[in-house]
């Protein structure tokens, strides 16, 4: 089994990127990795680190989080990112992981990866912590306007993931609209409602966004648009959250002496919260796997990432898509 990552994209690569690789290799002896960047630098931290199943393709460009996604794409052809990208495209890869520029790795996605066939439009598709463990909103970012077909097939994409990765049995798909019942919303959701209540998903129906973090569905499908504010008020949420309960337990020797004995709770709390756990956001609908890892990944959210495309790759997601993506299309 061979994924490539991207040592140079993120806040913390190389360092913590290729930190990340040799705990992946550690948790998993039959994990054979590809590090994809600039070859002295990766030698440098790997050290006195050696093992056969750690290969380094060497790439002297980097794409930066300022770059233009398309135009570095098509100029930046020996950067790390595309470099990576070919090699799935080649099948020399099962799975690329880049916790580099999010614009760019979509670009590259679909310009030299290309989509499965019967997917219009492959979706960016974020694991959320709720009450119940984690929801995936799909989509969160790539697809800002979208038609009917395209919100049955994300429901498709995230339900075979959340399935086939996470170990979720019949994952519940649910329509983020404004209101639960079956009428409410635009005509984007209406008609979208149809055609997800004719599938053969265990659709649940509408959902509201203030019902997503008790966990009341397993699947929330929705556009870009939608998805991408969601994404953003559940991270601003959290940060103010965990800021302001900083500062009320730091206030004073009484909080402080509080903040002791809640410690060990907090802390899993934290953990809960914490996208580290479940390394990055899938982009599903390419032909080959492809995560995006959070741009500030430490070592920990880069090995999870990993794990991650190993049970996309051993489960077979991107088979198990194109096979339902076939049986729905009576439906678009």
């Amino acid at each position: 089994m061979r994924i490539a990552v991207d040592a140079m994209g993120g806040d913390n690569a190389p360092v913590e990127v290729v930190k990340g690789c040799i705990g992946a290799l550690e948790r998993d002896k039959r994990l054979r990795l590809i590090i994809v960047g600039k070859e002295e630098n990766i030698r440098d931290i790997l050290g006195g680190y050696q093992t056969e199943r750690i290969s380094i393709v060497n790439a002297g460009q980097v794409i930066s989080a300022e770059d233009a996604p398309v135009e570095a794409i098509r100029k930046k052809k020996d950067s790390s990112m595309v470099v990576g990208m070919d090699l799935v495209k080649r099948k020399e890869a099962g799975a690329f992981i880049s916790a580099g520029n999010t614009g760019a790795l979509l670009a590259g996605a679909l310009f030299r990866i290309g989509r499965i066939k019967g997917i219009d439009r492959p979706a960016l598709a974020p694991v959320l912590p709720t009450l119940r463990g984690g929801a995936m909103l799909i989509d969160a970012g790539a697809n800002a306007e979208c038609k009917p077909v395209n919100l049955l097939q994300f429901g498709v994409m995230g339900s075979a993931y959340m399935q086939g990765v996470l170990g979720v049995q019949n994952p519940r798909v649910a329509l983020v609209n404004i209101g639960t019942e079956q009428g409410k919303g635009n005509a984007l959701t209406k008609e979208a409602y149809a055609l997800l209540e004719k599938s053969g998903l265990n659709f649940i129906g509408n959902i509201e966004a203030r019902d997503i973090p008790e966990g009341a569905a397993d699947v929330l499908v929705c556009d870009g648009f939608v998805g991408n504010v969601i994404l953003k008020l559940t991270e601003g949420l959290a940060m103010t959250l965990f800021s302001q309960l900083k500062a009320e337990f730091t206030a004073g020797t009484a909080s402080k002496l509080a903040a002791a004995v809640l410690k060990p709770g907090l802390k899993k709390l934290k953990e809960r919260m914490d996208y580290k756990q479940y390394g990055g956001a899938p982009l599903l609908g390419i032909a080959g796997g492809c995560i995006k890892a959070h741009g500030s990944s430490d070592a920990l959210a880069i090995e999870n990432a990993i794990m991650q495309a190993v049970r996309f790759i051993e489960n077979k997601v991107e088979q198990t898509i194109t096979e339902n993506v076939k049986t729905e299309d009576g439906n678009g």
